[in-house]
């Protein structure tokens, strides 16, 4: 999947909890107010499009700090899963 795919998915998310959209890839993902719950929804929405399960490991997730990480993990791991 492309970037603004999946950030147009994270934006909906953001939407979806009435929160504002998502200004940038140098934000956090505190000051974005995007949170586990929301990844894990982002997940499971890109794993429908795609039509399979992601494959990533914990320790990736760990050093996710800022939506171009989001991006970047996700960006990767749709890659993997072609």
């Amino acid at each position: 999947m492309t970037r603004s795919e999946i950030l147009a998915l994270m934006n909906a998310v953001m939407a979806k909890r009435g929160r504002p959209e998502i200004a940038g890839e140098a934000q956090t993902t505190r000051e974005a107010n995007f949170r586990s719950l929301d990844f894990s929804e982002v997940a499971l929405r890109i794993e429908t499009r795609i039509g399979r399960e992601l494959a990533f490991d914990a320790a990736s997730m760990r050093r996710i700090e800022t939506v171009k990480d989001v991006l970047d993990f996700f960006q990767d791991a749709t890659a993997a899963a072609a």
